[in-house]
């Protein structure tokens, strides 16, 4: 009978390739556990929207499509929608739609921002009340029949 030998060099070679692999594949199954588990909370959130949607009488895109804009934390609606960018943005979809010196403000139907308020109210309520405050010294009215 013939057995195979192999010196000490070889296993510790062959140890150390599977504990890299072991690693390899813990890491990669913590980052895609961690992956699943965000999808999971943006399709929550993202049906929770969508229903707020629903009862504000609003047209509702699909659930699909909120999970990608908004994810599970909000996007870049909930980056920072107090600060100076974000005003200047909101404002900027205030106007007429006129470009350089013939662009003005206008009175805007009141549900221009209740949709932002719904993504703030569902998806970072904490940011809601500094909002608020933002546009509460815009004027709104019922424009749209």
């Amino acid at each position: 009978m013939e057995y195979e030998v192999s010196d000490p060099k070889q296993r510790r070679w062959t140890y150390w390739v599977c504990i890299v692999l072991l690693i390899g594949l813990t890491v990669v199954a913590v980052l895609m556990f961690s992956t699943a588990r965000s999808t999971a909370r943006a399709e929550e959130r993202a049906d929770e929207f969508i229903a707020a949607l629903e009862a504000a009488g609003a047209p509702t895109p699909s659930r699909e499509q909120v999970v990608r804009v908004l994810g599970d934390d909000g996007g870049a609606t909930c980056a920072d929608p107090g600060s100076a960018l974000g005003r200047a943005v909101l404002f900027s979809m205030l106007t007429n739609g006129a470009a350089g010196p013939g662009q003005r403000p206008i009175i805007a139907d009141s549900r221009a921002v209740q949709g932002q308020l719904l993504i703030i109210e569902t998806y970072c309520p904490d940011e809601l009340e500094p909002f608020r405050e933002q546009i509460e010294d815009l004027q709104f009215e019922d424009v749209i029949g």
